[in-house]
């Protein structure tokens, strides 16, 4: 029995969720999944069950939960240090923790107007002046690592780490949405779909019911 359980959202809109869930699968340790349906009348009395701040993910461990996605990351990279789930090398790291940091406090316009959604294509939605500028430095970041790393494999930083978890629900977006890329961030997004564990959380996306109202997560 898992020591540890994951407790997320939808998988077709949840992308705290899914970064969440990334890096349980970098780390490769036995994790148990449990899902709370979001935009229920009751969800967040039923995620309070389990995560103090009302949100999900939340890591539930044997020393109590981790309610947060980068805390998670964290948290896995500690319990896992050959796992390898940040860059090795100190200053790859700390440029792979930037880029992550930046996006988990950033990018709220293109979160807001292109909400994450795995399974229904809405090309152009959303694009407004403000989204574009977050589309921009996002693939300012992803060209920056790509020129640094891309010797050491297709991902931002060689190989698969907490970086393309944090960054794996933009890449849906940008399918989603249409957008359009130059080559080095296309290349990097045909990458991230194909990874096996995003294909794994695609195919589950799916097959799950189809919720009509859509917002942001």
């Amino acid at each position: 029995m898992a020591e540890h359980v994951l407790v997320i959202g939808n998988k077709n809109y949840s992308s705290w969720s899914l970064r969440g869930w990334l890096a349980v699968r970098l780390a490769g340790i036995p994790v148990a999944e449990q899902m709370v349906m979001l935009r229920q009348e009751d969800t967040k009395q039923a995620i309070l069950e389990h995560s103090p701040s009302g949100k999900v993910p939340v890591l539930k461990t044997p020393d109590g939960p981790i309610w947060d996605s980068l805390a998670i990351g964290e948290y896995l990279a500690d319990l896992c240090p050959d796992q390898g789930l940040w860059p090795r090398d100190r200053l790859a790291r700390a440029r792979a923790r930037c880029v992550v940091a930046e996006m988990h406090s950033g990018f709220a316009d293109l979160r807001t107007k292109m909400p994450m959604d795995m399974c229904r294509r809405f090309p152009g939605e959303g694009l407004t002046s403000q989204v574009q500028i977050d589309i921009d430095r996002i693939c300012e970041i992803w060209r920056g690592c790509r020129a640094a790393h891309g010797q050491d494999g297709p991902f931002l930083f060689g190989r698969p780490s907490l970086a393309d978890a944090a960054y794996a629900p933009v890449v849906s977006r940008f399918l989603t949405y249409d957008v359009a890329l130059d080559d080095v961030c296309t290349d990097y997004c045909q990458t991230v779909m194909a990874w096996a564990p995003l294909r794994e959380w695609v195919a589950a996306a799916a097959l799950e019911p189809e919720v009509k109202v859509r917002s942001a997560n």
